[in-house]
């Protein structure tokens, strides 16, 4: 779980965190249940705030249900529930806070929970930070301080749940590396993993593997149109000695290359044997027509013609005639 940190907590934080930066994320594996104080009450909750929690219906009132899990009582707005619902249920809900820091539940679904990493779209920046459409009502800010550049309106960007200490309020944070794990140990060539689309490099796309590590998906190992945000399954192609790991969508590369190089003499017979496309088109274009990298097109069409199935015009390509 990810927790913001300041000196502005209370004496015993200070004590404690005397010599830390005044702000920072640190992530606390041990603390998977967040204890709130109740509202009103002096007991404490387990009531997990930024996750799923199953609790029981404890009484209805006008405007909604308290529900319970034994210790404290939390309302649910009448609107999130059904009209068969009656006290002594038990439902599964979404714990988090409202605009007046209430805790409130809800059966709307996130996107995702405290702990995980999501693509999001910005709703509206202001004085703030960037609020993101995450699911709920309530959109997810994403505080300056915590954006790794500066976010833009209409943009989608990676971003992991945490909770601000300082506020006790769930935000986004998009200086994700911190999060990502160096140990893996946990993985192995071949393996077939989760991967999530988080940035651009020259060399191709940063990925996250299984929430937990960062990878690297070659340009010249993608046959398809990826952008930030998409997830994919994936595999472990190496597993470097400084930690690095490569990965690939498809471990069959040779099958790819022949599969690419069918797309385009299938295009061509169907074309009267003549493509206008060459070395110099849109990479949109290409895709659009092909379903793959100008890159790949590139490497394929090379091959073709040194195999002397193409010619290469100016204007596009074209079967040799057998």
């Amino acid at each position: 779980m990810c927790y913001t940190i300041s000196h502005g907590s209370g004496p015993n934080d200070r004590n404690i965190l005397h010599t830390f930066f005044s702000s920072f994320i640190v992530t606390i594996d041990y603390l998977a249940k967040i204890k709130t104080f109740g509202q009103g009450k002096s007991d404490i909750s387990t009531l997990e705030l930024g996750h799923y929690n199953t609790l029981k219906v404890a009484r209805e009132v006008e405007f909604g249900y308290y529900l319970t899990d034994e210790e404290q009582e939390i309302l649910i707005p009448r609107k999130y529930v059904s009209e068969e619902t009656k006290v002594g249920d038990s439902l599964e809900v979404f714990v988090y806070k409202d605009s007046e820091d209430r805790l409130i539940a809800t059966t709307l679904k996130p996107a995702a929970v405290i702990g995980e990493f999501v693509a999001l779209e910005v709703k509206e920046v202001n004085r703030f930070g960037a609020f993101m459409n995450w699911g709920l009502e309530k959109d997810l800010l994403v505080p300056f301080r915590e954006q790794q550049g500066k976010m833009v309106e209409g943009k989608k960007y990676v971003v992991r749940i945490c909770l601000d200490h300082r506020t006790n309020r769930l935000i986004g944070v998009s200086k994700i590396h911190s999060f990502l794990s160096k140990d893996v140990s946990g993985l192995e060539e071949k393996q077939k993993v989760d991967l999530l689309v988080y940035g651009r490099t020259d060399l191709g796309f940063k990925v996250i593997i299984n929430n937990v590590n960062s990878g690297l998906l070659y340009e010249n190992e993608i046959f398809e149109k990826l952008s930030i945000g998409d997830r994919r399954e994936g595999f472990i192609k190496r597993i470097r000695e400084d930690g690095k790991i490569d990965v690939v969508l498809n471990l069959n590369d040779a099958q790819q290359r022949s599969d690419n190089t069918g797309k385009i003499l299938e295009a061509l017979e169907e074309n009267e044997g003549f493509l206008a496309l060459h070395d110099k088109s849109d990479p949109e274009q290409i895709y659009n027509i092909l379903q793959m990298s100008k890159k790949n097109f590139k490497k394929t069409i090379g091959t073709l013609y040194k195999e002397k199935k193409i010619k290469l015009l100016p204007d596009g390509i074209a079967l040799v005639k057998t």
